[in-house]
């Protein structure tokens, strides 16, 4: 684990940064501009849908995943999808992100700490993703592209688990992070192998399983999900004792 030099400051990006999928995101989008039959588009949300909530770590699953994530962009030109990549941002991703998950990483920025995205969603929709937030950059899954055109293979493997550890370890080795004193994100069980390899883990909206283990480690714990939640039921009261403040109170004219 590389012990001296710069901090940098892991994020992942699935219910961490933003509510949902970005594969999910993405697909809807494609489907939405005619890419993808009915069928086509169900059956890869149902493969996402089954991993992401029973949080089965099963080989035949995430070969799965893979496989349909490799057919969502097959054929499909790098250049298309990039352009249709930045509209879908605009539509779907900026309105699921978390303020409190932006908040934390525009504080690491501020005290000059590189921020990073870390995913299994594509490397190209995730360097979007975090040129547009102003991000240091961005780890994805790299697709196989031949003549400009995705071949439905993979570079690599899928950014997921173990593999996204082993990514940020080769990254701090290239770019002289230091781990030790470093931090991360994420809100799945799946990361802690991520999770552990830096001195500073933090988790975000935790699953479960990650919510326990945080809690016995002591990791700092951040739930957007209740604030958000708090604040739908509790705006509509604030509106309405602030309509009987101004209208209802004594000496009001006309009452």
């Amino acid at each position: 684990m590389p012990g001296a030099g710069k901090l940098v400051a892991f994020f992942d990006v699935d219910n961490t940064l933003l509510r949902g999928s970005t594969l999910y995101l993405l697909g809807k989008g494609m489907y939405k501009r005619g890419f993808f039959t009915k069928k086509e588009i169900s059956n890869y949300l149902f493969v996402n849908l089954i991993y992401r909530y029973t949080g089965v770590e099963d080989k035949n699953e995430i070969n799965s995943i893979t496989k349909a994530a490799c057919n969502f962009i097959k054929g499909h030109k790098v250049e298309e999808l990039e352009k249709m990549g930045k509209e879908i941002y605009d539509e779907f991703v900026s309105p699921a992100l978390w303020s409190g998950t932006i908040s934390l990483a525009q504080e690491h920025l501020a005290n000059g700490v590189d921020v990073w995205l870390i995913t299994a969603s594509s490397q190209e929709f995730a360097s979007h993703i975090s040129k547009r937030l102003g991000f240091t950059g961005a780890l994805g899954t790299k697709a196989k592209i031949e003549n400009g055109v995705y071949t439905g293979e993979l570079v690599g493997e899928l950014l997921h688990g173990k593999a996204k550890a082993l990514a940020a370890i080769d990254l701090a080795n290239l770019q002289s992070y230091n781990l030790l004193e470093s931090f991360a994100y994420s809100d799945s069980h799946h990361d802690l192998p991520l999770l552990q390899s830096v001195g500073n883990p933090a988790v975000i909206n935790p699953d479960a399983t990650l919510r326990v283990f945080a809690g016995k480690k002591n990791w700092p714990i951040y739930d957007f999900r209740k604030a958000r939640w708090l604040k739908s039921k509790i705006a509509p009261i604030t509106a309405r004792l602030g309509y009987l403040f101004i209208f209802l109170r004594p000496g009001k004219k006309g009452n």
